[in-house]
């Protein structure tokens, strides 16, 4: 479903044990008002982020607000654990750990289920009949509604697909002007310069032929072709800056709106995550699904190859 998502890794505070406040609390409400104004009622979580704080703060909102819970849908991932058994960052997809992390999860949201739980990154020591027990047992109890996966391949979804009685709903990757893998690698085929991209190519095709909808995070490229200030911009970014800012005013709408219109014309059908936590900058995004409907071919590769700093092939 190509739609904007609210990504809610921006609320909560600092990346640190340091606890929220109220002034958190405010920024989160904040911030869910500005996304539900534009129409955005999707809103995506993971049980690391701000480790743990982001969900916490959204639950707050969630408790002092009646009646915002039937109106939106949550979802949350699991997957990656910080700054355990003595090691920065390590991957469980364990039953233990998916059953213990989606718990932890909707204690924090204050919510009896997430509309969609996904799991963040690939777990080389991952068992998928252990995973389809744990989503199996959260199905079973009302706890998760869908299943979805971020960072994987095709080939790794459809490895997963194989023990699972439900299908994988959606891939988190991501996808921007900015970061564009995962378009380069469609074009660069049999092309000396496929080397320089790691996206594996097919996992486009494939999503699109098993009806996974791509779910794109960092869709606003962290602001570079947008204002967000510099030290050292490349020729190519200040480029495409300058082009966005042309096309804004050209079709009378924000930088934002043609970043986020640019990859929901793609026919893969792109559903941008929206990660910032300014409510103006929310708003701004508004006009996506207008300009994607309304970009010409000519203007979605003219920012391309702007943005690539050479031709295609």
């Amino acid at each position: 479903m190509q739609e904007l998502i609210y990504g809610c890794m921006g609320l909560g505070g600092s990346w640190s044990d340091e606890p929220y406040g109220a002034a958190q609390v405010d920024q989160a409400g904040a911030a869910i008002e500005a996304a539900l104004e534009i129409g955005i009622t999707l809103f995506d979580h993971a049980d690391i982020y701000r480790r743990g704080k982001s969900e916490a703060v959204f639950g707050e909102v969630l408790a002092s607000t009646p009646g915002l819970r039937e109106r939106i849908r949550l979802q949350t991932k699991c997957g990656i654990r910080l700054n355990e058994r003595g090691l920065d960052t390590h991957y469980d997809l364990s039953r233990e750990s998916i059953l213990e992390r989606v718990n932890g999860s909707l204690q924090r949201l204050r919510t009896d289920h997430v509309d969609v739980l996904m799991l963040h990154r690939p777990d080389p020591l991952m068992l998928p009949a252990e995973v389809a027990s744990a989503v199996g047992q959260l199905v079973d109890e009302g706890k998760v509604r869908q299943l979805g996966v971020s960072n994987m391949s095709g080939a790794q979804i459809a490895a997963l697909q194989d023990h699972l009685e439900m299908p994988v709903v959606a891939n988190q990757l991501e996808m921007s002007l900015l970061k564009r893998a995962w378009l380069e690698s469609t074009v660069l085929v049999n092309h000396v310069e496929s080397v320089d991209y790691s996206f594996p190519h097919g996992t486009l095709e494939f999503c699109a032929r098993e009806g996974i909808t791509l779910q794109a995070y960092g869709s606003l490229a962290r602001g570079v072709f947008t204002g967000a200030p510099s030290e050292t911009p490349t020729a190519a970014e200040t480029a495409t800056a300058a082009l966005v800012a042309q096309l804004a005013d050209d079709k009378g709408t924000t930088g934002e709106a043609i970043l986020l219109g640019w990859l929901m014309n793609h026919p893969a059908g792109v559903a941008p995550v929206i990660g910032t936590a300014h409510p103006e900058r929310i708003r701004a995004c508004a006009g996506a699904a207008d300009v994607a409907v309304a970009m010409t071919r000519a203007e979605w590769y003219r920012l391309w190859v702007t943005a690539r700093g050479s031709n295609i092939p």
